[in-house]
C-alpha cells in the first residue's frame, strides 16, 4: 500500500478525530486542519502551508448551529477556500462527508448541506461525497439540549450510524481516484437498525435516569417528509454496525461527555 499524505478538515471535531485515528492506523500522513492547530479554513489562515504537499483533503468542517444561513454561509466560504487553495497545492481531489436525504431538504442545517454539495461538486478539483446516517452520538446531544428530568424527542425514521463506521467509509472513498461519476447514486453509510429518534434516546434517557417521551417533530425543518423516511438510507446504501444498543453497551459512561455536544457533524 502506497502511504498517502492527507489533509483533514475539521480533524479535532466528532467525525474528524475519527478519521485522523483511521488514516493514521493505515499508516498515512496526516495533516490536522482545525483553528486549534492553527489552521482557519474560513479566514485561510494557514490553510496555504497546511495543503503544502497534501494529496487528498477530507472535508468534515461543519458549522456549530443549525441555523440554515449562518450554515450555508460557512459552507460556501469553506468549499471555495478549500478548492482553491487544494488546487494551488497540487491535492489530486476532496471527499466530504453529507447527510442522507441532503438532496431533498428544503430547510434548515440539511438544506444547508444540500448547498455545501453542489458548491464542492461545482469547483476545479475532483469531489467524492459520502452520505450519512445521523451518528449515534447525535443521541446524546439532543438529550443535552434539554433541560430536566424528561426530554421531548422526534419519534422520526432514523437508521443511526457510528462516527467511527462513517470514518472508516469515508477513507475508503477517499483513497478512491478521480470524480464522483454522474449518474451514479451518491454513496451512503447507515446502521444495520431502523428505529425511532425517541427510541435510541429512551436508552440513552434510563442510563441517564431521564425519561424520554416521543413526540411527531411538528415545528422540526422537513418534519413531514423525514416522517415518510425521507432522510433513510436508500437501496444502494451500506449498512454496517454496531447497532446503537451495542455502541451504547460499549460506552464507559452513559453521561454527559464532551462528545455529546457539538453539531451533527464536526466542529471546526
Amino acid at each position: 500500500m502506497s502511504i498517502i499524505t492527507f489533509a483533514v478538515a475539521g480533524a479535532t471535531g466528532r467525525l474528524g478525530r475519527h478519521v485522523v485515528d483511521v488514516l493514521a492506523e493505515r499508516g498515512h500522513r496526516v495533516v490536522p486542519m482545525s483553528r486549534a492547530t492553527g489552521v482557519d479554513i474560513i479566514t485561510g489562515e494557514g490553510l496555504a502551508e497546511a495543503l503544502t504537499g497534501v494529496e487528498v483533503v477530507i472535508d468534515v468542517a461543519s458549522w456549530h448551529s443549525s441555523e440554515q444561513e449562518a450554515a450555508t454561509e460557512f459552507f460556501r466560504t469553506s468549499a471555495r477556500n478549500l478548492h482553491e487553495a487544494g488546487r494551488k497545492a497540487g491535492a489530486a481531489r476532496i471527499a466530504m462527508a453529507s447527510i442522507i436525504g441532503a438532496d431533498k431538504a428544503t430547510a434548515g442545517f440539511l438544506a444547508a448541506k444540500k448547498v455545501h454539495e453542489e458548491l464542492l461538486l461545482s469547483g476545479p478539483l475532483p469531489v467524492r461525497i459520502l452520505r450519512a446516517a445521523q451518528f449515534h452520538e447525535f443521541v446524546g446531544q439532543l438529550l443535552d439540549w434539554q433541560q430536566g428530568d424528561v426530554a421531548y424527542i422526534p419519534a422520526l425514521p432514523t437508521q443511526l450510524v457510528a462516527c467511527r463506521t462513517v470514518a472508516e467509509e469515508l477513507v475508503d472513498l477517499a483513497l478512491t481516484p478521480g470524480a464522483h461519476a454522474q449518474g451514479t447514486p451518491i454513496p451512503e453509510i447507515a446502521g444495520p437498525r431502523r428505529e425511532t429518534m425517541a427510541e435510541a434516546a429512551q436508552l440513552l434517557g434510563a442510563r441517564r435516569g431521564v425519561t424520554v417521551v416521543g413526540v411527531d417533530g411538528s415545528g422540526m425543518p422537513d418534519a413531514e417528509i423525514a416522517a415518510d423516511g425521507a432522510f433513510l438510507p436508500g437501496p444502494h446504501a451500506k449498512l454496517a454496525g454496531p447497532t446503537f444498543q451495542e455502541w451504547l453497551d460499549a460506552q464507559p459512561c452513559a453521561g454527559r461527555t464532551a462528545t455529546d455536544r457539538g453539531d451533527a457533524f464536526s466542529a471546526r
